[in-house]
């Protein structure tokens, strides 16, 4: 079977994801899975229960074929992690011993500044049943511990994966940015998204107030003449507060003229009546 490609844009320098004697090939497959939504590529296992290969991991993957065939075998998490400058642990249970807890966001950004700094980084990730041991957490650098609920604490490992992954490619996306852009499409930017459209300017903002409120007027909503500029300054802020497209200033202004000229219209069948 040949081996399947990895996207271009997979960072070989990313961080190395380690499952230390997992126990499930279905764990295993869903964790590379994981990794590919988050732009992690280097898998090794530590002593798998089940062996390796294992034809449930690749079904589990989902297609993220070029991590199941890349996987990394060894029998000790001392040769595991020996290439590495840097070991995060991921943990839910407080270990009793000195060593730096951060959460899943401060890893994401000591990640990407030690990777600018060409380190070698791996993330270490524990067993379905009761996660890494002691002696296990004590050959990483810091521990990684998400804020779940402390009754309900535990995570599978895609899970866990998922949660470290995220905040990894999150620093390497970057804030401008929700993601990286494809062929077909340019990546998607926080904030106001206005497709096949663009933010109205002010001057169509002003236009619509105008016809709105030439409309109250006529349909003799401004009863008391003191409150009219206190409602007015309501109505424009309110439509400021929407951030309203091109396209729907041109909506809005349809249905005034609709609602005028039904209004119209049924004036016109009273006085024919």
């Amino acid at each position: 079977m040949s081996k399947a490609r990895a996207p271009e844009n997979i960072d070989p320098a990313a961080p190395v994801v380690i499952l230390v004697n997992p126990q499930l090939g279905e764990n295993i497959g869903t964790t590379a899975r994981a990794m590919a939504n988050f732009g992690l590529s280097a898998l090794r296992l530590v002593d798998p229960r089940d062996g390796w290969p294992n034809e449930r991991a690749r079904k589990a993957a989902a297609g993220a074929d070029w991590i199941i065939d890349g996987v990394e075998v060894f029998e000790r998490l001392e040769d595991a992690i020996a290439d590495l400058h840097h070991v995060y642990a991921t943990t839910a249970r407080p270990r009793g011993m000195t060593k730096t807890v951060i959460t899943p966001e401060q890893a994401g950004r000591d990640m990407h500044a030690r990777v600018k700094r060409q380190q070698k980084l791996g993330i270490l990730f524990g067993r379905e049943r009761w996660g890494l041991t002691n002696d296990e957490v004590s050959l990483a650098d810091v521990i990684i511990t998400a804020p779940v609920n402390p009754d309900f604490a535990s995570l599978n490992i895609a899970q866990a994966v998922l949660l470290v992954a995220y905040e990894w490619y999150r620093h390497v996306a970057g804030e401008e940015s929700l993601g990286m852009g494809t062929e077909e499409a340019p990546p998607v930017r926080p904030g106001l998204q206005t497709p096949d459209s663009r933010p109205a300017t002010r001057r169509e903002l002003l236009a619509l107030f105008e016809h709105l409120e030439t409309a109250l007027e006529d349909a003799g909503y401004f009863r008391s003449p003191d409150m009219k500029p206190v409602i007015v300054r309501n109505l424009r802020n309110m439509f400021e507060r929407a951030e309203l497209s091109e396209q729907e200033v041109r909506t809005f202004h349809g249905v005034i003229r609709t609602l005028a000229g039904a209004r119209q219209w049924r004036k016109r069948q009273e006085e024919a009546d």
